[in-house]
């Protein structure tokens, strides 16, 4: 019965822990869910602390990504059991290094060591649910671009070890636990006081404005909703050029500012505008009646039989398409199957993905003439904005403006809107710059280089706007430390984790115990140490 109502309260940890993410946004349950993980594995065997790690993961991320059972009840139960393993993998971590002295430290860095782990394998990853993501309106969101969404979710974690390191020594036999206390409380006041202050302070070197240009940014709207938002491709194109035109009419009229270049959505044509006549009119007409190039999201088939590519194309009025971008992180079993051939006969609904779609292999970086002058715009597609090596990349790469165009028609009514919004405005944070947000259907708008949303669009209507955007080449520290805060703690949370395994097997070679070092009292002639569980 014990084990059994151990089992129930990590996965009603997990679920309060899910809650922190959006649409619920209640952040405050980060310092619940993530010490609740920690007391709960702490002591434990490692079977007992896979399993409760398990079901808090499985509690956590049925919260948190439930929206995916739009493509399939079957789908979301699948994923969720899936990765649900890493957080069983946590469990057991957090079960090994909170046996050390220091505990907090190496159990934070356990954290982002899962999230790496499920942000990159199998399949690259489904790196959605990190802490950092949950973190964007908390006193932390000032660290985003100096220890970017790896150094936060290490943060967020670290404050709630101490909440557990705090628990552990309320609870504990200390004859005077709260001095002891005063540290650490005071440590969690620095690093959210910390954060509040990087929030107004400038980090990036070379800082300053290029110019600007002014962004047209249409969402066109879908017919239907949810998995039938994927048809009746032309009817897209034709609302995006609809609103093309209502928005050039505004603009002419003096309502907008003339953009300098519009923004359309990711699969705003799910029919390739190279080889389609129809589709290529359409789009060529919409430039045309605009006067200024479309950046254009289209599904091109390529570069091999029964292949497809999800594509950005600089679409200038005059010449054509000037440059290209191909997105590079593909949703599994979404844009493409894992196993193909193997899976296709098994899984017959698996036909319903259509072409297998191929990765790109360039950063998102394109580089147009507009108004006498090269423009460098950096391009983010959808999925790719949980990735950090493809956002970085996009910068590194010389960006001057970050555009982001994406597909949520399928996940409308959904939280995945919601979640997508509050990744791209950590995305903003954490390289400082402006982002322009095109969708089909939802949501769409602008964010400025603080996080703060300036404009945005409803669900499942047409609407566009007009937004200035700064042309910006300076690169924060944490875009340009790219991948190595999450190696580096990555790495450090691998060492705890073998020397607490090392030192579990010299206690039992020598018959001896050893107790949880930073919960224990100082060992006197009358102590006894706690035998390891």
């Amino acid at each position: 019965m014990r084990r059994g109502i151990g089992v129930l309260v990590a996965g009603a940890s997990g679920v309060a822990l899910g809650l922190a993410w959006q649409p619920y946004a209640v952040w405050p349950l980060l310092l619940v869910g993530v010490p609740a993980l920690t007391l709960l594995a702490r002591g434990q065997r490692a079977r007992r602390a896979f399993g409760l790690g398990y079901a808090f993961g499985f509690g956590m991320l049925a919260v948190s990504i439930s929206w995916v059972h739009v493509l399939g009840w079957w789908v979301a139960a699948v994923l969720v059991a899936f990765m649900a393993l890493y957080l069983g993998l946590l469990g057991v971590a957090l079960s090994l290094v909170t046996r050390l002295r220091g505990w907090p430290v190496w159990a934070a860095a356990c954290w982002v060591a899962a999230e790496l782990a499920y942000s990159s394998f199998p399949f690259g990853g489904f790196g959605w649910t990190r802490l950092a993501y949950a973190a964007v309106d908390t006193p932390l969101n000032g660290w985003f671009p100096v220890v970017g969404v790896a150094g936060v979710s290490f943060l967020v974690a670290l404050v709630g070890q101490v909440v557990a390191w705090l628990v552990v020594l309320v609870r504990g036999r200390e004859p005077r636990p709260f001095p002891r206390a005063v540290p650490a409380v005071l440590l969690l006041a620095a690093v959210g006081v910390a954060g509040v202050g990087l929030r107004s302070f400038q980090v990036e070197p070379l800082a300053g404005r290029e110019g600007s240009v002014e962004v047209g940014i249409v969402q066109g709207n879908v017919p239907g909703r949810g998995i039938e938002a994927l048809g009746r491709a032309r009817t897209v194109t034709n609302n995006h050029l609809s609103e093309s035109v209502e928005l050039m009419a505004r603009a002419r009229l003096g309502q907008v500012p003339e953009p300098d270049f519009l923004l359309w959505p990711e699969n705003s044509t799910d029919i390739d505008p190279l080889l389609d006549p129809v589709t290529r009119q359409t789009v060529a007409g919409a430039a045309a009646v605009a006067g200024v190039p479309i950046l254009v999201g289209a599904v091109t088939e390529g570069p091999g039989p029964d292949e497809r590519q999800t594509t950005a194309l600089w679409w200038d009025p005059l010449r054509g398409v000037l440059a290209t971008y191909h997105k590079r992180n593909l949703v599994p079993f979404g844009e493409w199957i894992p196993f193909r051939a193997q899976l296709l006969p098994l899984v017959p609904i698996l036909r319903e993905v259509g072409a297998q779609s191929v990765p790109g292999t360039q950063p998102g970086v394109l580089r147009v003439p507009l108004g006498g002058r090269t423009l460098t715009v950096g391009d983010v597609i959808c999925f790719e904005l949980a990735y950090d090596g493809t956002v970085h990349d996009t910068l590194t790469n010389g960006a001057q403006v970050l555009v982001v165009q994406s597909n949520n028609a399928t996940y409308g009514g959904t939280g995945q809107i919601e979640q997508q919004f509050a990744i791209t405005r950590v995305r903003a944070m954490e390289a400082r710059r402006e982002i322009a947000v095109a969708t089909t259907n939802s949501v769409s708008g602008f964010i400025d280089r603080d996080g703060h949303v300036v404009r945005r669009t409803s669900e499942f209507t047409a609407a566009s706007l007009v937004e200035p955007m700064p042309l910006r080449s300076a690169l924060t520290p944490a875009v340009i430390a790219g991948p190595w805060p999450a190696r580096g703690l990555s790495l450090l949370a691998l060492a705890a984790v073998v020397v607490a395994i090392a030192r579990r097997s010299t206690v039992r070679q020598n018959g001896g115990s050893s107790g949880t070092a930073a919960a224990a009292p100082p060992a006197t002639k009358t102590s006894t140490k706690e035998p390891i569980r």
